[in-house]
Formats: C-alpha cells, structure tokens, sequence
C-alpha cells in the first residue's frame, strides 16, 4: 500500500502553523521529515535523482522522439523517469496528494537548466500543457503549471495560462500504445487569442514524456495559430 505523505502546503494558508505542530512536513520523495523551512524535497532525494543532462544536448532521446512528427528548436526532460523511484514519489505527490511546492522546486531545477543552455535562448513564453477543466478544478491546479511557475520564478520568462485550452476530456494514456495515444488526444487542444503567439518562441512543459503524442497534438495547434519556434521541456522522460 502507498505510504500517504503529508505536507502542510497541500493545507489552506491559515492551517498550516496548526498542522505543523502535530503533522511535520514530510518529503514527497522519501517521506522522511524534512528539517528545512518551506522545503518539498531533501536534499539526499534531490541529489539522487538521475538527471539527464538532455537541455545540453542536441539530437537528445527527447528530441528524436518529436523527428518527423513535430518540429522543435530543442527539447528536454530533467530527469529519467522509473517506477517504484523518487521521481514517481515526487510526481504522485505533485499530481495527486496536493504537494505543489514539490512542483515549484522542480520547475525551479528546471529552470536552472534552462537558463544555463544556450540552446533556450530568448523564448517568449511558457505554455503549461493544459488540463481539461473539470479535471483542474478536482485537482486544485494544473501539475504543469506549477513547474512553470518554478521555471519562470528562475528564468523570468512569463507564463501564459488559458491561450491554449484543451476542448475535451481524454481518457487516461497510461496503457495506451504510441498510435492509441495521439488518437485520444488528436484535435483536443485550441488556441483562445493567436495573436498572442504571432512569431514568438514557445516553450511547452508537462510532468513526464512518454511517447510524446499529447505535447505533439498541443504543439501542432501552437503552430498552427502561428507560433514561429517550439521547444519543449518536461521534468521527467519515460523510456519505452
């Protein structure tokens, strides 16, 4: 059975000096107490994850991915992705339990990656893959936005919410192959104000790439309303 991890930032502002004399923070990678102030993740899971090193490197696994199906400036996921791992704590944690701070730090990571590539230089902004409303509205946010936010809070690039809305509910991707993937999410995904995105560089983030399909679909309707360069960038990247 999951171990249900507590942090008092899955609480309303006013709760959480309550509940952190009885309920102590608790890292949404190991589940040990954390000793730090307004920390998400210990240090001892963060230096343990595997990175990557993908935003350094062109014709990275991630990019190959969108070859031929998506055309991208450059892509890249901060860590690998497997099951039973920190990572999959960090990412259930975010997506389900209401740890968003586990996403800012994150996004921050992130960002730092970012920054530090000269292969993401002057992107306009940050389109966090968006969620189906109904879906948002039972989660309390949208994952990937909140590691946008981590991501602009380190590279000052602005986030833009709602320009891109998904039109429809799709099921879950999890056991779905490549081609069963891209029809579910096929059409799904439309752009409320083009001229926002005429000629500028976009940067589209999600929590973990798979094979791809959903970020492509979502890509391919920002290219449409004439955004004139994509990059994408996820925390994690899932090897088939």
């Amino acid at each position: 059975m999951r171990k249900i991890l507590f942090h008092s930032k899955m609480l309303p502002e006013f709760l959480r000096p309550l509940a952190a004399l009885f309920f102590p923070d608790c890292c949404a990678g190991c589940g040990r107490e954390l000793n730090l102030n307004g920390q998400s993740v210990c240090l001892h899971c963060i230096a343990s994850l595997p990175e990557t090193n993908f935003a350094m490197h062109e014709n990275n696994p991630v990019e190959k991915l969108f070859a031929g199906r998506l055309k991208v400036e450059a892509a890249f996921s901060q860590y690998y992705f497997s099951r039973s791992s920190v990572m999959q704590s960090v990412i259930h944690q975010l997506k389900y339990r209401g740890n968003s701070g586990a996403g800012i730090e994150m996004g921050k990571l992130m960002g730092h990656s970012i920054k530090h590539s000269p292969r993401f230089c002057n992107i306009d902004y940050i389109i966090p893959l968006p969620l189906f409303p109904e879906k948002e509205l039972a989660r309390g946010y949208n994952q990937a936005e909140v590691l946008s936010r981590g991501i602009e809070e380190i590279t000052e690039i602005p986030v833009l919410k709602n320009v891109v809305i998904r039109n429809k509910a799709t099921s879950t991707q999890t056991r779905k192959n490549r081609m069963e993937r891209w029809q579910n999410v096929n059409e799904v995904f439309s752009v409320t104000d083009p001229l926002i995105l005429q000629g500028k560089k976009l940067l589209l983030t999600d929590d973990v790439i798979t094979t791809g399909a959903t970020l492509e679909a979502c890509g391919h309707a920002v290219r449409a309303a004439g955004g004139s360069q994509i990059y994408v960038a996820s925390l994690a990247f899932a090897m088939q």
